[in-house]
């Protein structure tokens, strides 16, 4: 990465203090042992790491590492780096927010070129679409960590910490992490602002501004491939700055009209702008329209369209405990007996469609089915039809569209038969009333909650709707969450107590609600180790 504009050399003082003084018996000990080392007749270590041993033989007599072992040290030390995560954040949130766009891809590809352009020094997996886009990013995920690949994940929003949004390796970036690639990128979006204010612009927004720190690290982890999931749209997203090999478009349904369309074309046609000339498309069942347009979009790119239902499929799937079993045909395998722990056909597809993305990174091939097996065991989706509570049984799902919620719906109806009641809550630019219409007929009632957003749909208009749809003896209003979860279990377990089917709390209509949900249920952060 190119040199922070401006950067001045650090003093003593600001570097941490001077180093600790040795004894001149201490120092004649370190300089033989440097001596040795580096000593060409002496059989030891490449010289390459010598520095590096030497910098841990340092790092054992300084403070932090005395701290080491003392867990109350240990607890001051990360909450100050959580201070410092919180106050970046804070100031990228007085950006843009990530559901405005500003379409344009410049500022975006001005910072990262000042920058190196760090986001070529890996390969690439882009993944747009309506639904399923985090869930099967994950998979893709395990399965190249599974095989030894290092792994870069960038996807939106976050559950818990905004640290998951940039994942190495499968873990959130760590506090320290994203406090240097904050630093790694200030001076850069400071000087973009400037120069599109100069020309009358505005300033990178909130997701711009991630994006170029996700590809930031990913650079310094190093990562040998990222898997990089749009925010909104595709070809004016500001991930669309990647050269990926292969493009994964999932199902596109009605979402974020006010920005991207009213009609399923209009949607995929922004969509389908992350398609690079010569890579590969992986689709996912698309309605006719869409399904032209593909076409369309792979004949212009000269790509290779590998489509769902035509070139990949489950053949066959059976529901097991913790998830399903499947078999999936590929364009260069049949998968037999892949253990899944996720629930509903919508999920197998996804694993379909995961599995044929990393065989076309890699130039076709079957993988191993060990490989295969393992991955897709140990993937799992937080705030995706999750189970944040057995007894009484509560689901989480982070379903906020109504294409999204029927296919929830129908994995409920696989995995979770039994009376359900409904804990709701939504954004108020969301199709609200369509969802409540799924919903109406799979649930017993339903119990209106407070979301926490400044985007939320205000709680009594959000209970108005339900009630149109529900009817007034259907539609109960708790404000805390906690106690709305509380009042639906209580309701779930007394409409028939001889039930021999499990009742159960839906927690549906938002990101954030699932998120809340989750943490009021005392479920861990995701990703952390």
């Amino acid at each position: 990465m190119n040199q922070r504009p401006d950067e001045p050399e650090l003093s003593d003082d600001e570097l941490g203090g001077e180093e600790p003084e040795l004894t001149a018996e201490e120092e004649q000990t370190q300089r033989a042992l440097e001596a040795l080392l580096r000593s060409p007749l002496v059989a030891g270590p490449d010289p390459s790491v010598i520095d590096d041993l030497l910098a841990e033989d340092d790092a054992e007599a300084s403070p932090s590492a005395a701290s080491a072992g003392d867990p109350t040290a240990e607890l001051a030390e990360t909450a100050k780096l959580d201070e410092q995560v919180a106050e970046i954040y804070a100031q990228i949130l007085t950006r843009a927010p990530e559901h405005k766009v500003q379409p344009s891809t410049q500022r975006v590809v001005d910072c990262l070129d000042m920058m190196g352009n760090p986001q070529h020094q890996y390969r690439a997996i882009h993944i747009t679409g309506t639904n399923g886009k985090t869930s099967t990013a994950r998979m893709i995920e395990a399965l190249l960590r599974e095989r030894g690949i290092r792994t870069g994940r960038f996807t939106s929003p976050h559950l818990n910490s905004v640290r998951e949004r940039i994942s190495i390796d499968g873990q959130a970036i760590s506090r320290e992490g994203f406090i240097q690639a904050w630093q790694d990128v200030a001076p850069f979006v400071e000087m973009v602002d400037a120069q599109s204010a100069a020309n009358g612009g505005p300033q990178m927004s909130f997701f711009e501004v991630f994006t170029v720190m996700a590809f930031a690290a990913f650079a310094d982890a190093p990562v040998d491939v990222a898997v990089v999931e749009v925010g909104m749209g595709g070809l004016w997203d500001a991930t669309n700055v990647i050269d990926a090999d292969v493009a994964v478009l999932m199902t596109v349904a009605r979402d974020h009209e006010k920005w991207l369309g009213a009609q399923l074309t209009d949607i995929a046609r922004e969509k389908l702008g992350i398609l690079k000339p010569g890579a590969t498309l992986i689709s996912a069942p698309q309605t006719p329209d869409v399904s032209e347009l593909v076409k369309q979009a792979v004949a212009k790119n000269r790509a290779t369209h590998v489509q769902y239902g035509k070139h990949l499929e489950v053949l066959e799937r059976e529901p097991a405990v913790g998830g399903q079993m499947l078999t999936v045909r590929t364009p260069s395998a049949v998968y037999e007996d892949v253990p899944l722990a996720m629930y509903g056909k919508y999920q197998a597809e996804n694993a379909a469609i995961a599995l044929a993305a990393v065989e076309a990174l890699f130039g076709g091939g079957a993988w191993s089915g060990d490989v295969v097996e393992h991955a897709l065991m140990a993937t799992n989706s937080p705030g995706r039809m999750e189970v944040i509570k057995n007894s009484p049984l509560v689901i989480a799902d982070a379903a906020h569209n109504p294409a999204g919620v029927q296919a929830t719906v129908e994995a409920l109806d696989e995995s979770f038969p039994g009376t359900r009641v409904l804990v709701f809550a939504a954004m108020a630019d969301k199709d609200v009333e369509g969802m409540l219409s799924v919903l109406e007929p799979n649930v017993h009632s339903v119990v209106v909650t407070e979301l926490h957003s400044e985007r939320a749909m205000p709680i009594d208009e959000v209970a108005q709707l339900a009630r149109s749809v529900f009817g007034e003896d259907r539609v109960a209003v708790e404000p805390h969450l906690d106690s709305a979860i509380v009042y639906a279990a209580d309701v779930a377990e007394s409409v028939d107590p001889e039930e021999v089917t499990t009742p159960s709390v839906i927690v549906m209509g938002s990101v954030i609600l699932a998120a809340e949900a989750r943490a009021v249920m005392g479920r861990p952060s995701v990703d952390e180790p």
